[in-house]
């Protein structure tokens, strides 16, 4: 018997903290060999699928060709989008001709084509909603701001899936009446960030107008958030935080400042971290408790959002940033590839947060 090692993406606290201080070709490597572990490989496979009769019961890769791996479509699909963002990033690494051939062999017109069918099938109206969704146009966005030829015949072929997404979003807005504020997939705070970030790169007024008003009509009345409940024991993202990075999207420096005071009055003046912190995972191995090790890294990019969306002398920056530095030094030293649990996801998360992704410059 052959042994395997397995060695985490961030192996010791000391390579988490000279990550934090910018992205290595050798830590994008590891990051990149998460996602292209898992792209292809089908099983084991936690598919969200309504059958219509015998026929529907399918193998993933024949029911969605182009994302059927990494557990579960969604995860498919941002997993895709990290090796977009990497190789983009990365034009001349090692890893970079590896993931543009997985690229390539996912992103064909037949595949697409296939996806869209499924997309638009019946009974299919909350497919990915929102989540999947969201991560489709982020992906579409990438592959859009890509200068490069395979790049934007990607992008190309990408486009009716892009659409269809787009579509049904914009369909279900005007339904939404009250948000979702759960800490996982369902959140609409969250999706809804992604979702602004594809329209401007698209250049989809339609759909970044309806989102800012639903988005306003939703959430910007809100005051007091309480983030002393947060989190719940499986929430990979944080109800408050992201409402106050979908906010700081949407509103002017000076008035988003004084809409965050109302909406998370104590972020403290000192500059202190201890206001928030890091969740504690008890269980890597368990697919659900992981989810609170993508919860320190997304905290860490919604905090260095908010903190972004203030004027340059707003006194709270201080401890927003060190209680995101805290959540990254959680979150990165769980990034691995021994458990497939978090494996096969915790590299996107990873991905977003190192590479600055969703910042106002980024």
């Amino acid at each position: 018997m052959v042994a395997v090692v397995l060695i985490p993406v961030f192996p010791t606290p000391a390579a988490a903290a000279v990550a934090s201080e910018g992205l290595s070709v050798e830590a994008a490597g590891r990051l990149a060999e998460l996602a292209l572990s898992c792209v292809h490989r089908e099983y084991p496979n936690k598919i969200s699928h309504v059958l219509q009769g015998d026929g529907d019961a399918r193998p993933p890769r024949e029911l969605t060709p182009a994302f059927y791996g990494c557990f579960d479509w969604h995860s498919a699909v941002h997993g895709h989008w990290l090796l977009a963002r990497l190789a983009r990033a990365f034009p001349d690494a090692p890893f970079a001709a590896r993931c543009r051939a997985a690229l390539a062999r996912s992103l064909t017109p037949a595949a697409v084509a296939a996806e869209v069918r499924y997309l638009v099938g019946p009974d299919r109206t909350d497919f990915e909603r929102p989540y999947g969704l969201a991560w489709l146009l982020q992906l579409a966005a990438e592959l859009r701001e890509w200068d490069d030829p395979a790049a934007r015949e990607w992008a190309a072929t990408l486009t009716p899936l892009e659409t269809a997404a787009a579509t049904r979003i914009r369909e279900w807005l005007p339904k939404l009446t009250y948000p979702v504020r759960s800490g996982e997939h369902s959140q609409t705070a969250f999706a809804f960030g992604l979702i602004a970030d594809w329209a401007r790169i698209a250049g989809d007024t339609a759909t970044g107008t309806l989102l800012r008003q639903r988005g306003h009509a939703l959430y910007f009345g809100d005051r007091d958030c309480p983030l002393s409940y947060e989190p719940s024991g499986q929430d990979f993202l944080s109800p408050c935080l992201a409402e106050a990075d979908l906010a700081r999207r949407t509103m002017a420096p000076t008035r988003f400042a004084a809409w965050l005071g109302g909406f998370l009055p104590r972020i403290p003046l000192d500059g202190s971290p201890m206001w928030l912190a890091p969740a504690f995972v008890s269980d890597p191995a368990d697919g659900k408790i992981v989810h609170l090790s993508g919860l320190n890294l997304s905290r860490a990019w919604m905090l260095e959002g908010i903190a972004a969306g203030l004027p340059a002398d707003d006194p709270r920056i201080a401890a927003l940033r060190a209680a995101a530095e805290a959540h990254r030094q959680a979150g990165l030293t769980a990034v691995s590839a021994e458990h497939y649990e978090g494996g096969h996801w915790l590299g996107t998360f990873a991905v977003y947060l190192l590479t600055g992704r969703g910042l106002p410059s980024k």
